[in-house]
């Protein structure tokens, strides 16, 4: 190792949770990270509005200022660390600090997201790294799993628990019987989630990362504007507890998939949406606020990632990873570096995202009906006549007096579209007593 090497010197806009467990896990591990980098990693300079607060967390190691396009205007500094968040004044650093010729680590997945590939490509032209592992999954290396370590497979698809406010919830509602409210103000309880958590329950920030993880996989822009999103605010504990009932846990999942069937140049499922899992897979039992995701590839076959998708010490794990990596690239040519999409940036395809209609899954479906002879043969036709194949029934059985119950039917693989065809049919007959519930089935094998 060369000691004569300068450390690399790294601005920092921003010094909230992310930026303060960067700066402290990069002074507490220094010399590991020095060890493995070739040359020490050192916050030369801090961006944040609110002075006095960043001066007491680095202290006199770096030098303080309420302006950052001061820390992008600093010859001396080598990486601008975004983490600031939104797609406002951060998108306009980002490619400030791009254009002055510096290499950017962000953990800023809705920049990514929404503006990626205009960022990605002022990058490529002026020869610099933007890297972006804390913005999907926390500390979690999935990008550079996809990106790297898997790079000689053919991905089939990705399946994640990617947003750790929801799967919160959804876990306190199933191990504690509490409705969608009650879990949702447990949430924010606990730290959770957010005084206002419309990002993470309405599966935007999940939209996000599997839009990020999509673009990596199958190696087309990021295109977050195409991806379906369906958060979790509609679902009920009741369906929880009979999703239990038959074998599965109810999750809110970002997917997507690669679509052979159909015609060149195919198709790309990008969703996100409560989906039953079968509860013998591993996904469906990551519990709390953690992450995993799921990647089937042809040769690799299955692999899991699990761990914390978010804190302040797990994401800073991530951003001081892209730290190192530039740090060692950092004299390298720029043509022979990991390109950021992971595939060269003319193999970018336009393979299209299909719409919802055309997405191709398994169905839960939820019936309130009038407990009467002929209903559910009434229902078989309506789905049998749209090619819906039914795969397991359950009746509860209706209590005394009772003159409705509730009728659950799981389905097989049918389009999307076929089904809400078939649910139009079905909620329009008068035996049919309340809104039809319907979520998303995968078996993830």
């Amino acid at each position: 190792m060369n000691q004569t090497l300068a450390p690399i010197r790294v601005g920092l806009l921003g010094i909230g949770t992310v930026g303060g467990g960067t700066f402290r896990v990069l002074q507490r591990n220094q010399a590991e990270i020095r060890r493995r980098a070739g040359r020490g990693i050192e916050i030369a300079m801090v961006a944040d509005l609110d002075v006095a607060r960043a001066k007491a967390i680095v202290g006199d190691t770096a030098q303080v200022v309420d302006d950052a396009r001061r820390v992008i205007a600093e010859p001396a500094i080598d990486i601008v660390v975004e983490l600031i968040g939104g797609c406002g004044i951060a998108k306009t650093l980002v490619l400030e600090a791009i254009a002055a010729g510096k290499h950017v680590v962000t953990a800023n997945k809705a920049l990514l997201a929404v503006h990626g590939t205009e960022i990605f490509e002022a990058a490529r032209a002026r020869g610099v790294v933007v890297a972006f592992e804390a913005a999907v999954a926390g500390g979690i290396p999935i990008i550079k799993a996809l990106r790297e370590g898997l790079t000689a497979n053919r991905i089939d698809w990705i399946a994640g628990i990617i947003n750790g406010t929801t799967n919160f919830i959804l876990s306190e509602m199933r191990s504690k019987g509490l409705d969608f409210a009650a879990a949702l103000k447990d949430a924010q309880a606990h730290g959770y989630a957010e005084a206002d958590p419309t990002f993470d329950i309405e599966g935007i920030d999940a939209g996000h990362k599997a839009t990020i993880m999509s673009a990596i996989a199958f190696g087309v822009p990021v295109q977050f504007d195409k991806a379906h999103v369906e958060g979790i605010t509609a679902l009920q504990a009741a369906d929880i507890r009979y999703a239990e009932q038959l074998g599965y846990r109810i999750k809110l999942l970002g997917i997507t998939k690669r679509r052979d069937d159909l015609p060149a140049p195919g198709g790309i499922e990008l969703r996100v949406h409560p989906t039953l899992v079968p509860a013998s897979r591993l996904i469906a039992n990551v519990e709390g606020a953690m992450n995993a995701v799921v990647v089937q590839a042809d040769a690799v076959g299955t692999t899991l990632y699990y761990g914390k998708g978010a804190g302040a010490e797990p994401t800073a794990s991530a951003v001081i990873a892209d730290l190192v990596d530039i740090t060692r690239l950092a004299t390298a040519d720029p043509d022979h570096r990991v390109p950021s999409l992971a595939f060269q940036p003319h193999a970018i395809t336009d393979t299209p995202v299909l719409p919802i209609g055309e997405v191709v899954t398994s169905f839960y479906l939820r019936l309130v009906v009038a407990d009467e002879a002929g209903v559910l043969a009434t229902i078989a036709q309506i789905l049998a006549g749209h090619d819906i194949s039914i795969d397991a029934l359950l009746q509860r059985e209706s209590a005394e007096g009772e003159r409705q119950t509730d009728l659950i039917i799981l389905t097989h693989e049918t389009r999307e579209g076929r089904m809400r065809a078939a649910l139009a049919l079905m909620q329009a007959l008068p035996t049919v007593l309340a809104p039809i519930v319907r979520i998303r089935k995968e078996d993830l094998s």
